[in-house]
């Protein structure tokens, strides 16, 4: 697990970073590799992974027959754009519906849900989130444009509105199937650390730091952290 600074404030002198959402626009060099990046690997990935979305598909199917094997949520992208995000589903079928009983017991501080024995996961649903293969479907989403391969968690509409200035600059680029979150504890980490993750990546956006993260990631796959 990759060690970070786990604080809200990032900057050397101990202050907030604010970004400059002109310059981010104007990385016009990194924009366009980054999403040259995002096309060609969206498809190779769908193409080489293909397999195993059939097996997925199986054994969720398998394990509920009336529940459906893709899930989409709304979600909100680069500039407040709001997309429909696709995932493996990995919690039983009335999930949203049981969600209201269960925020009163949530894990993690801050704009965001997560309890580490969610009662709505399915067996298989534990093991795709687990190794993260419940994101795959996502890059259907890279492809589209909507997503890139590295960014910030993609957040849901309802967190949004608990957003604080601050909060709202992780906004400022497209959101990602992978990013500084995953690769440093996941579940482990807070909202405000989350978020702080998200400032410094988005401050120092390069080529270099997207193929970093990306080779952690398939680390974190193949020796799994934090996630549930």
């Amino acid at each position: 697990m990759e060690k970070v600074d786990h604080t809200r404030k990032v900057s050397s002198d101990g202050q907030y970073i604010w970004l400059n959402k002109t310059e981010i626009n104007h990385k016009y060099v990194y924009h366009f590799i980054a999403r040259s990046v995002d096309i060609v690997g969206s498809i190779v990935g769908l193409i080489l992974l293909s397999p195993l979305f059939l097996i997925v598909a199986f054994l969720i199917k398998k394990e509920e027959p009336e529940g459906s094997v893709l899930y989409s949520q709304i979600r909100v992208g680069r500039n407040r754009r709001e997309f429909r995000m696709y995932k493996f589903r990995s919690m039983c079928v009335d999930a949203d519906a049981k969600l209201a009983e269960l925020l009163q017991h949530n894990e993690v501080e801050g704009a965001m849900f997560k309890i580490k024995d969610d009662p709505r996961i399915t067996k298989v649903g534990k093991f795709i989130r687990k190794t993260s293969i419940d994101e795959l479907p996502q890059l259907w989403n890279v492809l589209k444009g909507e997503m890139s391969l590295v960014g910030p968690r993609p957040p849901l509409v309802r967190e949004v509105k608990e957003y604080g200035e601050y909060d709202k600059q992780r906004l400022l680029v497209k959101p990602g199937c992978t990013g500084l979150w995953q690769i440093s504890g996941r579940n482990a980490v807070g909202f405000h650390e989350m978020v702080s993750l998200d400032v410094l990546y988005i401050k120092d956006l390069s080529i270099w730091n997207d193929l970093r993260i990306m080779v952690k990631t398939i680390r974190v796959i193949l020796k799994p952290n934090d996630a549930y």
